[in-house]
């Protein structure tokens, strides 16, 4: 049987180190149940730790008694490819400029709803891995010529990009997040003659998204309780 080839249809999306333990789990289980020998528990917990999609690691655990009952792998919703009518607003919140130097932002520092980033035979790096983001929908519009724009986000946040390059790189790494309450992160913007990259920072997670889905609840049913 070759678990390699034998990936599963439909999900294309990446698979986080969660989704990676939770397949392990279940194999270790099954070790310890006798349903696989040493060598298949070793070979297929290889192949799930390798994989780079949800879909990839379906096939290592598809024989397994019960495992669809047991699963509780999340489940994804579709992130919107550009932001609501009307949700961001033309002017920035806040520019980030690096011309012939370098400009960083980091740490615990509140994201705006439009971002615009210049870095002109510069470094720009923009890290929301533990940002607060007071709005559902954040846009981060780049602009590079000879230089290099770097955006980092949280695992649990939809990740979308558009844009392209003269003579150089532009690079998103779309994901979907399991909370269809999360934060959408949208990087526009063009290089010339220089790099834009965005992609997840694996282990970051935003705190406070489930306090704020909370806090929704809790809005809602005083008012329920309030009539």
């Amino acid at each position: 049987m070759d678990l390699q080839k034998q990936t599963a249809p439909g999900s294309e999306l990446r698979a986080s180190d969660a989704d990676r333990d939770h397949f392990a789990d279940i194999l270790r289980e099954a070790l310890a149940e006798g349903r696989l020998s040493a060598e298949e528990h070793a070979e297929r917990v290889e192949g799930v730790y390798t994989a780079k999609t949800v879909g990839e690691l379906e096939p290592y655990v598809r024989d397994l008694p019960g495992v669809h009952q047991a699963r509780a792998t999340p489940v994804y919703a579709s992130a919107p490819q550009r932001p609501s009518a009307g949700a961001i607003p033309a002017d920035p919140d806040e520019n980030v400029v690096a011309v012939f130097s370098a400009a960083v932002r980091k740490g615990r520092w509140r994201a705006g709803r439009r971002i615009h980033v210049y870095s002109v035979f510069g470094s720009v790096e923009i890290d929301l891995s533990e940002a607060v983001f007071e709005y559902q929908q954040v846009v981060i519009k780049a602009w590079s010529v000879f230089g290099n724009v770097e955006v980092q986000v949280p695992e649990n946040v939809s990740l979308r990009g558009s844009g392209g390059g003269v003579l150089g790189n532009f690079e998103v790494d779309n994901q979907d997040a399991p909370d269809p309450d999360a934060p959408v992160v949208f990087v526009d913007g063009w290089a010339v003659l220089g790099n834009i990259e965005a992609r997840p920072k694996r282990g970051k997670l935003v705190a406070d998204i489930l306090d704020r889905v909370q806090r929704k609840l809790d809005k809602g049913l005083r008012k329920h309780l309030d009539r």
